[in-house]
């Protein structure tokens, strides 16, 4: 393992700091305190200026149009995309374009590829609310249908599914296995009804009543949904780091203003022991989240170790639900007053931070998930 970034993975980041550069924080209002407000679309603009910089086809093949690059080098723009809270589909839709490459048909990959790498079409992804790491938990099956598929059931919570032009949806055979549908947001027998995020984003629940697929927009490869959900696990623990470093970025420069008895607050003893602990939570985000997305580089080359990828993968996931939360707190209570302001952006942070630690499963169930890794692959 090597944390050293390549040129290639630099040069990702230096791009996204440009096109994020004049990015104000979003200015949704959180639910909470203005009941009823609520996002209806994604930063357009933003989307395009994106793909004009060619970080929509990062992750890409140079055959569809793409970079080549990995999910490290992903990550890097995330990272940077939450320390602004971009509000566009950039996780979701990289990752299901991965899955596509990786997994999907040629036909599959010709129709959706090229384009998504461009920005001409948006891809999401339906995750399992918890960990997904169990097929059965899943709320929509799968059946065979002479050479096609018929799927059943409800997803809840899927970002962006309004906005998507297709929307991959996983659901189990009942044998034990999970496949992954790609279907166009207008599939026959697809609908969705508005649910809203702790941020204030609208998301979907998918009601899914006899959809018919056909066998290319179905991935039944093994591994596939569970690589795919290690790919969102992994780019949502990027964006919480992002976020917290923001966060206490803001509070650093609040402390080193505010003074009180003549002093500012960042000298007092019990604010600085305070921002080092945050700080200390942000390096092992960080430690743990490059861990992760390079044991899911790795391990498509054979390299996996003793643990699968899923057990860095929860780590990542804890320690990213639990340090965002702890970040955001300390951030409020040392702005005092002030971080209550809604006119500050620091309110629109913390909901943030909240919905990015409930997605994909709260610390605790990555710990449930972690011990059954462990039980299953003693160490030693």
């Amino acid at each position: 393992m090597d944390f050293t970034f390549t040129e290639e993975q630099q040069a990702a980041v230096e791009a996204a700091k440009a096109v994020f550069a004049d990015v104000a924080p979003d200015g949704v209002p959180s639910p909470a305190l203005t009941p009823g407000a609520v996002a209806e679309e994604f930063d357009r603009p933003l989307w395009r200026r994106l793909a004009g910089s060619d970080l929509l086809g990062l992750v890409l093949a140079e055959r569809h149009g793409g970079a080549g690059l990995d999910a490290i080098a992903l990550c890097l723009v995330l990272r940077e995309s939450a320390k602004v809270l971009a509000r566009v589909p950039l996780l979701e839709h990289c990752a299901t374009a991965m899955a596509v490459q990786a997994h999907g048909s040629p036909e599959l990959a010709a129709e959706l590829l090229p384009a998504a790498g461009r920005g001409d079409l948006v891809l999401t992804a339906a995750a399992h609310g918890r960990t997904g790491h169990d097929p059965a938990e899943l709320g929509v099956t799968a059946s065979r249908n002479g050479s096609g598929w018929v799927l059943d059931g409800v997803q809840t919570a899927v970002p962006w599914a309004q906005s998507a032009d297709w929307i991959a949806v996983p659901a189990h055979t009942g044998e034990g296995d999970a496949v992954l549908a790609l279907l166009p947001r207008g599939t026959g027998g697809l609908a969705l009804a508005d649910q809203y995020s702790t941020s204030g984003e609208r998301l979907a629940e998918l009601t899914l009543t006899g959809v018919r697929v056909p066998a290319a927009q179905l991935i039944d490869a093994p591994g596939a949904w569970e690589r795919l959900r290690q790919l969102l696990a992994t780019g949502t623990c990027a964006l919480a780091l992002g976020l917290g470093e923001a966060v206490l970025g803001m509070t650093g420069r609040y402390t080193s203003k505010r003074e009180q008895f003549g002093h500012p607050v960042a000298t007092f003893q019990a604010v600085a022991v305070q921002a080092a602990d945050r700080y200390i939570d942000l390096r092992a985000m960080e430690v743990t989240l490059w861990q992760a997305a390079w044991r899911l580089d790795a391990a498509t080359d054979g390299a996996g170790g003793p643990l699968p990828a899923s057990g860095d993968v929860a780590v990542a996931k804890i320690w990213a639900s639990e340090g965002v939360r702890r970040v955001v707190q300390t951030a409020q209570h040392l702005h005092g007053g002030f971080g209550a302001d809604t006119d500050y952006p620091l309110h629109r942070y913390h909901a943030w931070a909240k919905q990015l630690e409930l997605s994909l499963g709260p610390a605790a169930a990555h710990e449930e998930a972690l011990g059954d890794l462990l039980a299953a692959h003693p160490l030693g």
